[in-house]
């Protein structure tokens, strides 16, 4: 994920869009346009999905800007 959106940043793309899929996940068709990333093979609350994202794109932009990662 770090390596993805670090190639986003470096691109120049001014926006990155995260769409939070439901219990049965996308449609095909939602699918083929994408690039797909699954957090977990578990089913969580929407709620807690925002929460998970927020926190892995949190840990990620130090690693992106070479400070140290903290615990």
């Amino acid at each position: 994920m770090a390596a993805y959106i670090g190639k986003q940043r470096d691109s120049g793309t001014g926006e990155l869009v995260f769409a939070v899929g439901g219990a049965y996940g996308f449609f095909e068709e939602f699918r083929r346009r994408g690039r797909l990333l699954a957090l977990s093979k578990m089913t969580f609350t929407h709620q807690m999905v925002r929460v998970f994202l927020l926190e892995q794109i949190y840990r990620r932009l130090p690693l992106l800007n070479n400070e140290p990662y903290h615990h």
